[in-house]
Formats: structure tokens, sequence, C-alpha cells
């Protein structure tokens, strides 16, 4: 008798996923999934295989053994079970070509699969997506770096004069240093690296999304070459700036 259905239950709980999330991630319905979980269907061979790699297992495996019995276990399939439960945190990658179908797309589960994705092992489990960006406003971060963002559930998350990447209905994407307005609750106050580009505001209920900045990604041999009197310099205008914008909110 197949063991599908309890398998796939197993799983989505190692994981700490939703049926909802689950359901999402195989592209079939939350209730189709219930009936799988409680075995009032068999798994079709589709949903199976997506199962099969998602979790590197074999179909004998998903249809035939109890996943969930460590009994008798032996320490390779202990540590196999561990990795079971580390999701691999795949990665949708956002590039420049795309970033205005985003704005309309970011909540379509179908959009979204169409997104090239990877995997950076050094990443803590969490909710991560990639966002090319161009233009010189936070040298010298260059113009096609990639920013691996953690999502950021509560605004009130936000810490200022830390980069995130800022989605909002009138700006779009943008990766910059975060400032919160302390007289306005319902404005942040985006801020570039380059001294170049002045502070603006955007308000609240136009953004969509705010994403943690965790890594950048950057070509070879693209970075630009500070010297000490440069560097002196930039930190010199950020304290200016960041002076300027606190009489400001006070």
């Amino acid at each position: 008798m197949s063991v599908a259905g309890q398998n796939l239950k197993y799983l989505r709980k190692l994981r700490g996923w939703t049926q909802e999330e689950f359901a999402a991630k195989l592209g079939i319905k939350r209730s189709l999934l219930g009936a799988y979980e409680e075995e009032r269907a068999e798994p079709r061979l589709e949903v199976l295989e997506t199962i099969s790699d998602m979790f590197k297992l074999t179909l004998d495996e998903l249809l035939r053994k109890d996943l969930s019995d460590t009994k008798g276990s032996t320490y390779l399939s202990k540590r196999r079970a561990q990795k079971l439960i580390a999701a691999t945190n795949d990665i949708q990658l956002v590039p420049v070509k795309a970033a205005a179908g985003y704005l309309a797309g970011y909540a379509d589960p179908e959009f979204l699969d169409e997104l090239n994705t990877f995997t950076l092992p050094m990443l803590a489990p969490g909710n991560y997506r990639a966002f090319e960006i161009v233009g010189d406003s936070m040298l010298p971060t260059t113009s096609g770096s990639v920013i691996v963002g953690e999502k950021v559930d509560d605004m009130e998350e936000i810490k200022s004069n830390q980069t995130y990447i800022v989605v909002s209905r009138n700006e779009g994407i943008v990766y910059k240093r975060v400032m919160k307005n302390n007289k306005s609750k319902n404005k942040l106050t985006l801020v570039s690296d380059n001294t170049s580009y002045q502070p603006y505001n955007v308000n609240s209920d136009d953004v969509i999304e705010v994403w943690k900045a965790t890594m950048i990604i950057s070509k070879a041999n693209t970075q630009q070459r500070w010297d000490v009197n440069q560097l002196a310099n930039l930190v010199s205008n950020l304290q200016d700036q960041v002076s300027t914008i606190k009489k400001k909110l006070n």
C-alpha cells in the first residue's frame, strides 16, 4: 500500500510549510493537497515527480517508505533527514527587464515561477529574493549588481541607515538606504550612497514590499576603486546629509 499521502504531510511539516504554501509550490489547490494527506486521493505522478526533485528523493521512497520512521536509522540516514528539514532557499531573480512586470506580478505565483532561481548555501533559512539594479546612485555598488534581500514582513522591523530594496507603486524597484521619518510614520526617507543624489520621501501606503539587503553579487573587476581622500569625503558628505535630514525631521 502506498504511503505517499503521509509522506507528503511529513515532508511539509519538516519544512514548516502550511498546506497553502506547499500547495502553491506544487502548483495544485490546497484542497487537493489535503485530500492527498488524508489519503482520500492518490497523488498524481507529476506531483510526485515535483516532490521527488524538491526533496531529492526517489519515487520508490515516496511511495513505499515511511519517511517518518526513524527506528534503526543509520548515521547517514539521520544526516539525510536533517538536510530535508533545512529549506533550500530557492532565490528568485528579478532582472532589470522583469522589473516593470514585477510591480503587477509580485503576488502572482505564475509570474514568479517564470523567474530564474538560484541558491546560496551560506544563507540562513528565510524568504529571499534577488534584484538586479542599474545606475550609479548607490556607488560603490555598481550598476548591474544583484542585491539579495530577505523579506521584511512588518514595516516596524525596518532599521534606519540600513540598505533595503524598496518596491513601491510610484518609484518602482529601488535600492536605497532607508531613514525612518520621526515626524511622520507614514513616510520613509530614501538616501543614496552617492551624494550626488538627493534624499526623497515615499509614502508607506505606496510601498508594496521591502527586502533587507543581505548580500551583494557583482561581476569581478567592476567595483569602483576608492582612495583614502575619496572615502573621507564620502563619509563627510553622508554625515552632512544625515545631519540635514535630522534637522528637517526635528
